[in-house]
């Protein structure tokens, strides 16, 4: 895992064998309407240049980042980027190579300015983060009077990790709905035990992001896992009780 990046001007001599890019999409996140790209290409065997273009940016400049992790996930900053100017662009060269680079656990965000730090303008997944095309959804079903119901879709990254998205429709906006997924079946008698807690689901937009690499006890867990897992996942009014069940529905072999 790469710990410490350090920054290089950008004004480096170009290896003339380099060359090679990739490009990753960064999608809107606190501002309608802002989207773009951004591109790694190998400056040398030991630098890359990471270019950002933004469509339809507020004007100023904006901070932007290389972070560990997901962008769902709280990640540090591993590489300050030269922010994007006036014309949406930034242009930086690091002291990472191209390979480390395409397969780095990793996001970029793009901020609205130093002095509002928590409004991003755009993010992106990067490396072995990119989500693949390989997905299977599950159905989450009513519970009792409370009219709520959903799925939970899962989704394999690069690296073999997994987001899973829940969906809910009937959940209240304002509310915040624990969820968790837990081993056996709804139609089994269970401990209760949770074996992963999922992030709460925002009762407003519906919906609900996890990144997972591990049970909740630390034991690794990839998508191909889940697949295969007897499991069941439960969304709540309130705690983690199981008289606050408002929905839940059966994953992996169930």
């Amino acid at each position: 895992m790469i710990t410490a990046v350090i920054f290089m001007a950008g004004g480096c001599d170009k290896d003339d064998t380099a060359g090679q890019n990739k490009s990753y999409d960064l999608a809107v996140k606190d501002v309608l309407g802002v989207s773009g790209k951004v591109t790694f290409t190998e400056t040398s065997n030991t630098s890359t240049t990471i270019d950002i273009v933004l469509t339809n940016a507020p004007s100023g400049t904006h901070p932007a980042n290389l972070h560990m992790n997901s962008t769902v996930e709280e990640g540090v900053v591993v590489q300050t980027l030269n922010p994007v100017d006036e014309t949406g662009k930034s242009s930086t060269v690091v002291n990472m190579t191209y390979a480390q680079l395409i397969a780095y656990d990793g996001c970029i965000k793009v901020l609205k300015s130093s002095a509002e730090p928590t409004i991003i303008l755009a993010q992106g997944e990067i490396g072995g983060n990119v989500l693949t095309d390989t997905n299977k959804t599950y159905t989450l079903g009513t519970i009792g009077v409370y009219g709520v119901s959903g799925t939970a879709l899962f989704e394999k990254r690069e690296n073999g990790n997994t987001l899973v998205t829940i969906s809910l429709t009937g959940a209240i906006p304002g509310e915040s709905y624990p969820a968790a997924i837990n081993l056996g079946s709804i139609a089994s008698v269970d401990d209760g035990t949770i074996r992963k807690t999922l992030s709460n689901v925002n009762g407003t937009t519906g919906k609900s992001y996890t990144n997972i690499r591990t049970l909740n006890s630390g034991t690794a867990i990839t998508y191909e896992d889940w697949l295969v897992y007897v499991g069941y996942i439960n969304i709540y009014q309130t705690s983690i009780i199981t008289a606050n069940i408002i929905s839940q529905g059966n994953i992996g072999t169930n």
